[in-house]
């Protein structure tokens, strides 16, 4: 197939498995070379590196800490020299129902905006600094259906952090744009991967798929389909937008 970033070195976080994963094999197929995060699972980051033909890197770094982000970032450049896009795609949902103690409501949106919202927010800085200095660069943030809707009763940070990240993502675009640097963001609907499996195992899944007119979830090789087609140097008028993802479900 055509290899439209050929070329190209991306870090995508939280890459190990599910979405993450589908982005780096879209990434290496189209000629890209991927700087694998992970958290934990250094095995399924591995084997997926060697999936991919091995060209790349494998890096750990837990974005919960303060200087995770940046530790990242460092590694990243230590290997590649030139980064030419990110991907921040690690993330979590937790579920906190407001009958909750107030210790507990206070770390479920501690930890949530430290990992969907200040971690991305670092790297971004980073990668702005270096796209200026570089030639420029391409941001891709997987926000989330919650950032454009809402959120349900159990998952209020959810939705605060997503609508967060895209927020951040329309100012990158407006004030760095001149500069090269091309800021974009993801907004899927319900997607098929182990995350979303656990959550409708304890729901309904004939309810949340209900309410997807075309009657099912999305795939993670659609989303890493379309994060892919962002990164391409062709797509600059598609700067500062947030794409839906959702199969109707929701649409502005």
């Amino acid at each position: 197939m055509d290899k439209p970033l050929r070329g190209q070195t991306v870090l995508v976080t939280g890459a190990s498995g599910g979405i993450g994963a589908a982005i780096v094999e879209r990434l290496a197929l189209e000629g890209a070379r991927p700087i694998i995060h992970y958290f934990q699972d250094e095995h399924a980051a591995e084997t997926l590196l060697a999936r991919v033909g091995g060209n790349g890197l494998v890096v750990q770094a837990d974005l919960s800490d303060v200087d995770g982000p940046c530790a990242l970032w460092r590694k990243a450049i230590a290997f590649a020299g030139r980064v030419h896009g990110v991907v921040n795609n690690a993330g979590i949902r937790t579920e906190i129902p407001i009958e909750h103690s107030s210790a507990d409501w206070k770390a479920a949106w501690h930890r949530e905006f430290q990992l969907n919202v200040f971690a991305a927010a670092d790297l971004c800085r980073e990668a702005i600094r270096h796209f200026r200095t570089e030639g420029g660069g391409r941001i891709v943030n997987m926000a989330g259906q919650a950032g454009q809707r809402g959120s349900t009763p159990d998952m209020l940070p959810h939705g605060a952090t997503k609508a967060a990240l895209i927020n951040l993502t329309k100012s990158i675009a407006y004030s760095f744009g001149r500069e090269g640097v091309m800021a974009m963001s993801i907004a899927p609907g319900l997607v098929r991967t182990e995350m979303t499996e656990k959550y409708i195992a304890a729901h309904d899944e004939v309810e949340a798929v209900g309410e997807i007119p075309i009657g099912d979830m999305a795939e993670p090789t659609e989303i890493a389909e379309l994060v892919a087609f962002l990164l391409r140097h062709s797509q600059d008028s598609l700067n500062g937008a947030t794409l839906d993802v959702n199969g109707g479900s929701y649409i502005r």
